[in-house]
């Protein structure tokens, strides 16, 4: 059984209609193209320049470099030095910290990325908290084999790319330091520990 994005982050299809019955890792890999969509029905509440929108309520500190596309929604902040890259949408709310790196994900509404973070080709919940030094890994460097696969319903399933982070539920919270593994995948309300490792794709 394929993982339903709806069911870990509640207002997925709210906001991406048209991807409501995609896999989380369909949407990352094509979240370039859904987002050059999106910006183009923006209204004008939007500061549109060269492929980035952002909202006209939005905060961003000095030396952020945001590479088209990227949608910063309504109320967000982006901290000092943060780097946004490769398809980023921020939701309603939302921030992502001094020194960030997030790659090719969503950030749904009113999360928060702390600061030193990493979130690489990932979908993120509405309400869920990385605290400082928490990383999402994308690529499997290490591994001959580096195809991702994801356990959903104690079932593996081949994502058919090398590059997936996490799909985090709704409302969870992830310690300072810990690592989610590229394939993993958490329920709403999930909550990681301090320096710990979540490894759910990493033996095939």
């Amino acid at each position: 059984m394929h993982p339903s994005i709806d069911s870990f982050i509640a207002g997925f299809s709210a906001v991406f209609p048209a991807q409501q019955h995609d896999l989380p890792w369909e949407v990352t890999q094509n979240l370039k193209a859904i987002l050059e969509a999106k910006i183009s029905g923006l209204d004008d509440s939007y500061t549109i320049t060269e492929g980035v929108a952002v909202h006209r309520s939005a905060t961003v500190e000095r030396h952020v470099v945001l590479k088209a596309p990227v949608i910063v929604s309504e109320d967000c902040f982006i901290g000092a030095h943060a780097y946004l890259r490769g398809g980023v949408f921020m939701g309603k709310g939302t921030v992502i910290g001094t020194g960030c790196e997030v790659k090719s994900s969503v950030l749904l509404h009113h999360s928060a990325v702390a600061h030193f973070n990493f979130i690489g080709d990932s979908l993120i919940g509405s309400h869920v908290n990385f605290e400082a030094g928490a990383i999402v890994a994308n690529h499997f460097n290490e591994r001959p084999d580096k195809q991702i696969q994801v356990m959903a319903n104690g079932v593996p399933l081949q994502t058919g790319t090398e590059k997936f982070g996490a799909l985090v539920g709704d409302r969870s919270k992830i310690g300072a330091n810990a690592v989610l593994s590229p394939g993993t995948l958490l329920a709403p309300g999930t909550i990681v520990g301090r320096l710990e490792l979540v490894a759910q794709g990493a033996a095939q």
